[in-house]
């Protein structure tokens, strides 16, 4: 890895960041019980937070190419906190929904900037890219026990307490940028402005948009209703419910880390093509397997082989586009990946009329088209970016 300090830091925003995705749906249930707010004006406050900074978060890629704008990471890392922190302050609903988009701004704000900067920092490689990504992964596991835990101390007034950590870690990482700006590695590095780094490939770079949509509508209709498909068919509690959703969520971490190695070993296309095809096979078995095991056990594989592709995919958008890299960062984890959550009341529908394994049988169809697209996936044509082209002095040097 090109630098492990930066990295790691890196890393660890991004465990922060993403936490205040997850916190916003952990939140919910408080507010409905204290406040009564039907599930109307409950799913309002979620699209506050996810609709919102899907839409805007490839602007602040392209605003991200254009300047040099790495201080995102942090100011957007503390919007996220803060905004989440305010929303329990205040009693009404049009205060606390602007609070909520607050923080939807902060992570849309928060992720081009950040994927731009880890991406200097490891050099360019899915490797890298992984273990950025399993920060989030981790930040959003952790965020239901983090709310479940302040509010049930100190209720909805104490949500403030939510932003300690984005304000810790946001001052922190603006500490340690102005250590590196002092510091005699900046003497070295470049402060010039970015230059091209290659021709932009928009015909690849939108299958792979494509392929990411197609990644979005498994994840999230898997995360809805796997716990829901154990309980109804092996009529189990709803704790045992829960716990398959907490092996998905694990199989994703595991993922993440094994797909960054394997793309680094085998290449990032034969990496994402065994992920998407083992995913399907998994759905496959968490809808025949017999047994409560082995829907357990396929759920977990599928956690990990859909998450398999994650990483592989972010640094060939970046490489797609490689003069705007902030712009395929925005454009990856933002908008296309929003596709599967605005998709999920019409998959709900069909629960509701067919049952949920027609949905699960519906993944695999879904899955296949993707494996599909993976075969019209080129190579890159253009090298790698240097590292000192794409970070401020500061960054490549924290």
């Amino acid at each position: 890895m090109k630098n492990r300090r930066a990295l790691g830091l890196l890393t660890v925003t991004h465990g922060v960041n993403d936490m205040y995705q997850g916190a916003v749906p952990a939140l919910l249930p408080f507010l409905v019980a204290e406040r009564g707010y039907s599930y109307a004006l409950a799913t309002g406050i979620v699209v506050a937070a996810t609709g919102l900074s899907s839409v805007v978060q490839p602007l602040f890629g392209v605003a991200v190419d254009r300047r040099r704008m790495s201080w995102l990471v942090a100011v957007g890392m503390i919007a996220a906190g803060v905004g989440v922190g305010l929303s329990g302050l205040v009693d009404d609903y049009a205060w606390t929904w602007l609070a909520i988009a607050v923080s939807g701004l902060g992570v849309a704000a928060y992720h081009p900037a950040a994927a731009k900067a880890a991406r200097v920092a490891g050099g360019g490689s899915a490797r890298s890219m992984g273990v950025f990504s399993v920060g989030g992964n981790v930040g959003g596991a952790l965020a239901p026990l983090f709310v479940a835990l302040v509010l049930n101390a100190a209720g909805t007034r104490g949500t403030w307490l939510l932003a300690v950590p984005a304000v810790v870690a946001g001052v922190g990482y603006l500490l340690a940028r102005r250590v590196s700006d002092s510091g005699p590695a900046t003497a070295t590095a470049p402060a010039s402005a970015e230059g091209a780094t290659g021709r932009d490939d928009w015909r690849a770079f939108a299958r792979l948009s494509a392929l990411a949509v197609f990644w979005s509508i498994p994840y999230v209709v898997m995360g809805s209703f796997a716990a829901l498909n154990v309980i109804g068919r092996f009529h189990v509690s709803t704790a045992t419910g829960t716990a398959t959703l907490t092996v998905f969520t694990a199989g994703g971490v595991v993922g993440t880390l094994a797909g960054g190695w394997l793309a680094e070993r085998r290449g990032r296309l034969s990496t994402i093509r065994l992920g998407y095809l083992t995913a399907a096979l998994a759905v496959a078995g968490v809808v025949f397997s017999p047994g409560l095991a082995g829907v357990l056990c396929c759920t977990a594989l599928f956690g990990t082989a859909l998450f398999v592709p994650f990483a592989a995919q972010v640094t060939l958008a970046q490489d797609y586009l490689p003069n705007r890299v902030g712009t395929a960062s925005g454009l990856t984890l933002g908008l296309t990946l929003s596709v599967g959550g605005l998709l999920s009341p019409a998959f709900g529908a069909l629960a509701d009329a067919w049952g949920v394994r027609t949905v699960l049988v519906c993944l695999v169809a879904v899955l296949a088209v993707a494996v599909l697209i993976t075969l019209r996936l080129p190579e890159p044509s253009g090298p790698l970016p240097s590292p000192s082209s794409d970070l401020e002095p500061a960054d490549a040097a924290a």
